[in-house]
Order: structure tokens, then C-alpha cells, then sequence
């Protein structure tokens, strides 16, 4: 006989057997439903930045994301840390027009907005806003409405009001769904933008100091929903040296603007940011983020990978990895044949043809040296140059910014396209007059800046080796005369400076208006008059002897300084 207990103990027994079977069969459940183990989910960053019109190159590039996006389906984003504009024919026939096509023809995700997006000025032939109902950033905004992707600058606003300007069409963030991960992008420009554009064309603007604004910018986005948060910040620095990631020695932390940027905000504010403004190749973790920069031009791009826990939704730090300058050529990559691109070349070719023409049309001027430019001493181009506008002008002294000069000039017949790459920028001859004692505050500042040496002529400069604000140690007149604190002199250089980029601004802001002479000539820019002066004087051009830039002997070695110039301004 059965005891009466023992169906219950069989149904409390079958029970407990249900429950773990039933507990087994949920798991197994879920784990169909999210895998075993889920992978973590792949983004894949391009960054490129600095392209400053060099879109010859870029059916090569899209050659290189069309087998990215294909390693990556949906997970791939196009980025850029701004200045598509300005520094070839190609580019600025159009006002930026050709390259925002290029852009929209490449799938760009976002871009920063650079300093020289200012440069263009009014729509037309005019670089900056002179007659009555000019808009001074007339050209940008017309690229704006072109762009079918968002430019981005979150410490950009309207000097009088305070806000940011309407034309922008964003507040400088934009929220994407990548591969199922919310994305946040924001932009930053350098603060430093009105002394490395004309200053004219930006007077009406304010720009923001880095930090504050990206610490905000970021923590509405996180708020916003964002997993992920990337800069585009058209600021950078410079490393000497990218072979590995964690080590920052050789890079210049103590000025570079994204260093600064990053040492300042807290851990974890941003997963991965990409750098312009300094064309210097950087690919390093500050604090832990990945930054990533390159030379620029159109010749290199950068990738970061990302990996993100389909869980917690947060960037796996562990499995981040960096690849900061990647050579746009014709090669194999990842396995595959980079194929150019044909129907962008299609769609650039009616702009390159009509570049083309003028980049070839003759001078009928020789070059008989080798013209170089060194953005650290003396060069043979920045000497050639000043004493040409000292001398076409009657001045005593000829000044020009390093960041103007562009290409080296090689020997050869010298073409309009040679000298419109040296001196992109449509700059006008500007003079001032400046007492003795002016003019070596000015000297002191523009050398005490970490811009680079400035060519001057008409001036023998004593240099420290070592840069800094103290670096400035004296100066004579070319023939070993004294400067005389109360004489005037009248110094020749380009409205740019003129009007008190690169720095100046902090000398020339006190001198009385009657001393200066911006011309105002928006046919007849400063390239187009040397090419005249040239032509006229129809003599070939060599390059002059060294003669104006001394450094003097210092104890001590500064040559790590040297090497970790940052130089803020790339105009």
C-alpha cells in the first residue's frame, strides 16, 4: 500500500524539477536571444582634417571608404576637424563650393568649422566685407546651405546678442544612431580664429573658450541620451612622435590647445576626438581618450576603433584602437585594391580643368634657386619675398606672417600655380607707420608668439633658441644702425597683419588710425602684385643670402623646447 504522503512528495519533487527546468529554458531563451556572449558593438571613425582645398586626391580616398564601410556596414562614420577651405586654385575659384560637393558626394557625417571656413568673406571677388550691405560671412553661409551634413562649432556665437547665429542651423551638436548606438558629435573652433583669419571677417562673432564649452556640450548630449560622445575640435598640438599611443613625451602638453583641452576636463567626458589647425600627425591617449590628427592636405587620414558593451553601453577602453596617419595612395588596403574613384573624379574634373589653365599659365619669370620656406629660422622664400615688397613698395621695413607661406618654390619657370599655392590667401599690401619704440613692441610679440619666425627684411633679428614670450633679444636696421626709439618708420606688410592677426592686434590696436594704410585694393591682392613687380623688373629670381635672423648662444640646451613648438595659428 502507498502512502498517502507520497504523491505529495512526488508532486513537491516534480516541482522542483520543473522550476530548474523551467529556469534552464529561460536562460537558454535569452541566451538565443542575445547570443552566448554578444559581441561588442564596432565603431569605426574616419577623421580626416585640414584639407584646405586639396581635393585632387579624394576619388582615391573614397576608394579607402568604400572598403571600410564594407568591413563595417552601419558602423562607420565619416568625420572632419575642419578648414575644408582655402589653399588651391580648385577651391577657391569656387568659394568651398567644389569641396562641399565632394564632401556630400562622400557621405561626411559632421564637420568642425575651421578658422579659414572665415576666409572667403562676402559672396564674390572680395575677400572681406568693404562696400555697404557686404555680409562678411556671406561665402560660409552659402556653403552651409550646400553642406547635407552638419558643420559644427558649439563656442561659436553672436558678439552683440550672445547667441549663437541663426545661419548655423544647429547649436553645434548633432545625435546620431550608429549600429544601434546613440552617438553625440560636437564641434569646437580655436579661440584663437580672429588672428588666424581677417580679422574683418569675424568681427561681429565671439568665440568660446574650449573647455567650458565642451564639458557642457558633452554633458547635454549624455543628458540627451548619447552613449558615445565625440569632438571634432579644429585645435591641436604636436607630437614628434605617434609609434606609441600612451606615451605623450614627445608631444608638447604644456601649449597645444588639445592637450589643454583634454588635461582640463574631466575623465571620460569624451570617448574619442579628432584634432586639426596644427597639421601635425598626433595619435595618443590624454587621460585615457583616443586623439587622433594628421598633416592634412588631402594626402593622409585616421581611424579610431571603437567598441562599445552591448550591455552596459559604454566604450570598452581596453579594446580602443588608433591609426593616426594612413597615406591616401593608390595600394592595397586591408586586404583589398584601393579602386579611385570614378564618378568623383567626373564631378571635380570641370573644376580642376579650369584650374588647370591658370595652375600652368607661364609667368615669364625664372626661378633660379631653390625658394624654401623654415618655419623655425631663416628661409630662402620668406627672404625673397619681404625684400620684394620692400622694395616695390619704398618702405624700410617688410614684415610677412610664416603661417602665409604655403608651398616651396622650386627651380624652374615660375607658373601661376606655383606662386597661388605659396601664397594662397587673396591678402592685400597693407603699411603702417611706426615709431622706433612701436616697432620693437611689435618685433617682441610677434617673436615671443609660438608662431614660428617671422621673414622680415630691412632688419637684422637676434633670436633666443629656445621659444617662448621671452625670445625676442634685439633688433637692428639691416646695415647694423640702432633703432631709434622716437623716429617713424614705414613697414610694409599684409592687411592680415595689418589689421592685427596673428597677434598683433595687442601693438597695432594703439596705433592712431592715420598710421595705418590697408589700401583697400580687393582687385589687386598682394600675390598678383609681386607677379607684376616681378614681370616688370624682368629679372629672374634667386634666392638672397641669410643675413637677417641670428640666434644667440645660451647655456643649456633647449632643443626639446624647439621641437614642441605648437604652433596655434596654421595661417
Amino acid at each position: 500500500m502507498i502512502p498517502r504522503r507520497f504523491p505529495i512528495f512526488l508532486c513537491i519533487a516534480a516541482a522542483s524539477l520543473c522550476q530548474i527546468g523551467c529556469t534552464a529554458h529561460r536562460a537558454s531563451v535569452s541566451e538565443v536571444a542575445q547570443g552566448p556572449r554578444a559581441a561588442p558593438i564596432r565603431l569605426t571613425i574616419v577623421g580626416t582634417n585640414d584639407l584646405h582645398g586639396w581635393i585632387g586626391v579624394l576619388p582615391t580616398f573614397a576608394g579607402y571608404l568604400s572598403i571600410l564601410r564594407a568591413d563595417n556596414p552601419d558602423g562607420t562614420l565619416l568625420l572632419d576637424a575642419g578648414d575644408l577651405f582655402q589653399g588651391t586654385l580648385a577651391a577657391n575659384l569656387t568659394e568651398g563650393a567644389v569641396v562641399i560637393d565632394a564632401y556630400n558626394y562622400l557621405g561626411y557625417h559632421a564637420s568642425a568649422i575651421g578658422n579659414h571656413e572665415f576666409d572667403y568673406g562676402p559672396e564674390g571677388p572680395a575677400s572681406v566685407a568693404l562696400q555697404p550691405g557686404d555680409d562678411p560671412v556671406g561665402a560660409l553661409k552659402a556653403r552651409l546651405r550646400q553642406a547635407k551634413f552638419p558643420m559644427l562649432a558649439v563656442n561659436l556665437y553672436d558678439g552683440v546678442t550672445g547667441d549663437r547665429p541663426g545661419w548655423l542651423h544647429n547649436d553645434g551638436t548633432i545625435l546620431l544612431d550608429v549600429k544601434g548606438v546613440k552617438v553625440g558629435l560636437l564641434g569646437l573652433i580655436t579661440p584663437s580664429t580672429p588672428n588666424a583669419t581677417n580679422p574683418l571677417n569675424v568681427a561681429s562673432l565671439r568665440f568660446g573658450s574650449l573647455q567650458p564649452e565642451a564639458l557642457s556640450a558633452a554633458t547635454s548630449l549624455r543628458d540627451r541620451g548619447a552613449e558615445v560622445v565625440i569632438a571634432l575640435v579644429h585645435a591641436g598640438g604636436k607630437c614628434t612622435r605617434y609609434d606609441n599611443p600612451r606615451d605623450l613625451s614627445s608631444c608638447d602638453t604644456e601649449t597645444g590647445e588639445i592637450f589643454e583641452l583634454l588635461q582640463a576636463l574631466p575623465a571620460n567626458t569624451l570617448d574619442a576626438v579628432l584634432a586639426g589647425h596644427t597639421h601635425q600627425a598626433i595619435g595618443h591617449f590624454v587621460k585615457g581618450t583616443p586623439v587622433i590628427e594628421s598633416w592634412g592636405l588631402g594626402r593622409w587620414f585616421g581611424l579610431i576603433e571603437l567598441y562599445v558593451d552591448p550591455i552596459q553601453r559604454n566604450v570598452i577602453p581596453e579594446l580602443t584602437t588608433i591609426q593616426p596617419v594612413i597615406p591616401i595612395v593608390p595600394t592595397t588596403f586591408r586586404g583589398r585594391t584601393v579602386l579611385r574613384d570614378q564618378k568623383l573624379d567626373e564631378l571635380l574634373a570641370p573644376v580642376l580643368a579650369q584650374a588647370e589653365l591658370e595652375q600652368t599659365r607661364s609667368l615669364g619669370v625664372r626661378v633660379l634657386d631653390r625658394l624654401g620656406r623654415d618655419r623655425d629660422g631663416e628661409g630662402a622664400l620668406g627672404d625673397l619675398l619681404t625684400d620684394s615688397l620692400r622694395e616695390m613698395e619704398r618702405a624700410d621695413i617688410a614684415i610677412l606672417n610664416p603661417g602665409g607661406l604655403r608651398a616651396d618654390i622650386e627651380v624652374g619657370e615660375l607658373t601661376y600655380g606655383k606662386i597661388y599655392e605659396t601664397l594662397p590667401f587673396d591678402d592685400q599690401i597693407a603699411s603702417v607707420e611706426l615709431t622706433g619704440e612701436e616697432l620693437v613692441r611689435l618685433l617682441r610679440v610677434a617673436y615671443g608668439e609660438r608662431r614660428g619666425i617671422f621673414p622680415v627684411s630691412g632688419l637684422k633679428i637676434q633670436l633666443s633658441p629656445c621659444p617662448g614670450p621671452n625670445r625676442f633679444k634685439g633688433a637692428t636696421l639691416s646695415d647694423g644702425a640702432a633703432i631709434l626709439p622716437q623716429k617713424i618708420y614705414r613697414i610694409v606688410l599684409p592687411d592680415f597683419l595689418a589689421r592685427g592677426g596673428d597677434g598683433l592686434g595687442v601693438v597695432l590696436g594703439s596705433v592712431p588710425s592715420d598710421r595705418i594704410n590697408l589700401h583697400q585694393r580687393p582687385q589687386h591682392t598682394m600675390r598678383d602684385e609681386l607677379i607684376a613687380f616681378w614681370q616688370k623688373r624682368k629679372r629672374d629670381l634667386r634666392a638672397p643670402q641669410p643675413d637677417r635672423i641670428f640666434f644667440s648662444a645660451e647655456a643649456g640646451s633647449c632643443a626639446e623646447a624647439s621641437s614642441s613648438i605648437n604652433v596655434r595659428s596654421d595661417r
